[in-house]
């Protein structure tokens, strides 16, 4: 029987917080079970941190962990450089360092690839390097590799993602338990599903810089965060996703990259009501998912857990392996994006982009009030598909008034509402939440 002999492979680990911890314990604790199924042995050489006092939950060998990048970066036993560090300064400069100190570099930082990905591309390839990003976007679940190779032989027509578990884990608590925002974000922090500081997260910012990296992989373009219309989730209210659920609806945070009829892009993060019977809509909790659309397999659906210490550890393994391997550098040096020049003329502007809608009014319980409603938005071109109305006045004699519309522009929605918030019969602003029809691929 032949044997494959193992290749040892020497690892640099920049940053060691909850991720770089997560991926130092699988690289210490998997090593012989990835040596066995792989053939590659990953081996921690070093592992670079400003801090080398506070405890982790996880024992080094003495000698690994030091503040002193150079020993990574001068050690020419060391092929792979690994950036957990995050942000997009400092880290920047740490993966060019690399790259031109002959590095392979693996990442998990999604806010420096959206901003910076292109020229952190042409430093890779000037210098004969490749960059591997599996764990960018939607932490343990392999998508980057699904689009780029598994589903290659596809024309993309359209994804449709949860990819922040912050946001669906809030959403999903004002659901099933009728909290209010500032509570379910209240217990999203104490389950550690937040941040201190959720603003990334809740603004949507989060999910655009994901977006912007699986876009430009599955159109093969370049895209940029300014071709992302953004919309996050801290205006939502409860009643709206009581509403919503009456009408057959579930609210979620979704990423979404459509190509249009016109041939054009549409980029947009934004809260979307979306079937109630729909797979993505019974995505619960931090969990995330994907839908995929293809010219030849139709949707495919990837759903996992997409953050935390261990999932995101196991994506960025994954791409340690494939460098050792030698697959990422094949598959990086044949990644083609088409340029800004060309790329930027491709984008849907959202007023352009055609949805349908749902809107809440709170209207004065006088006669003609939903007439007056109808006529401003047949004035603009939309038409109303449903409508609910409870008996019982709210605050100021009101009663909540629930459309929802057939599909028309943005730009006719936002000249509807801005007309019917100068209504006397209107009191406050109109509420209105974007509905996303989400093909159905059924057997027939």
């Amino acid at each position: 029987m032949t044997t494959v002999e193992e290749k040892r492979v020497r690892i640099g680990l920049v940053g060691f917080g909850v991720v770089g911890t997560g991926v130092a314990r699988l690289i210490l604790e998997e090593a012989d079970s990835i040596a066995a199924k792989m053939g590659v042995r990953p081996e921690l050489a070093c592992v670079v941190d400003m801090d080398t006092e506070r405890p982790r939950p996880v024992q080094l060998p003495p000698g690994l962990l030091t503040n002193d990048l150079n020993r990574l970066l001068n050690d020419p036993t060391i092929p792979i450089g690994i950036e957990l560090v995050g942000g997009t300064g400092a880290a920047k400069d740490i993966q060019i360092k690399m790259l031109r100190a002959g590095k392979d570099v693996v990442t998990a930082n999604k806010a420096l690839l959206a901003k910076h990905g292109a020229q952190l591309y042409q430093v890779a390839r000037e210098t004969g390097r490749c960059i591997a990003f599996e764990a960018s976007c939607v932490g343990g679940v392999p998508i980057i590799g699904a689009i780029r190779m598994g589903l290659s032989a596809n024309q993309i027509g359209a994804m449709y993602g949860i990819v922040n578990g912050t946001c669906n884990y809030i959403l999903s608590s004002m659901s099933s338990q009728d909290e209010k925002f500032s509570q379910a974000l209240a217990k999203a922090q104490k389950r550690g599903f937040a941040e201190a500081d959720p603003t990334l997260d809740i603004s949507g910012g989060d999910s655009a810089h994901k977006l912007a990296i699986l876009a430009s992989i599955a159109f093969g373009c370049e895209i940029t965060l300014d071709d992302i219309f953004v919309e996050g989730i801290e205006a939502i209210s409860r009643e709206d996703l009581r509403y919503g659920r009456e009408m057959g609806y579930c609210l979620k945070l979704l990423a979404i990259a459509q190509k249009t009829s016109r041939g054009r892009i549409s980029l947009r993060v934004h809260p979307s009501f979306i079937a109630a019977n729909t797979a993505l809509a019974r995505v619960d909790g931090s969990f995330n998912a994907i839908s995929i659309f293809g010219s030849a397999v139709g949707e495919t659906l990837f759903y996992g857990r997409g953050a935390g210490m261990m999932p995101t550890a196991s994506a960025v393994l994954a791409d340690i392996i494939d460098v050792a391997l030698g697959n990422s550098k094949t598959i990086f040096n044949h990644l083609r994006l088409r340029p800004r020049s060309e790329t930027q003329a491709l984008i849907e502007p959202i007023d352009d982009v055609v949805t349908r809608f749902y809107i809440r009014v709170m209207a004065k319980d006088n006669p003609g009030v939903v007439a007056r409603y109808g006529g401003i938005l047949g004035d603009h071109n939309i038409s109303i598909s449903g409508a609910l109305q409870h008996e019982g006045t709210g605050p100021g004699n009101t009663v909540p008034v629930v459309i929802t519309t057939h599909r028309t522009q943005e730009k006719n929605m936002a000249a509807a509402l801005a007309e019917l918030a100068k209504l006397d019969i209107i009191s406050g602003k109109p509420v209105c939440v974007r509905i996303v029809d989400i093909p159905q691929d059924k057997d027939t």
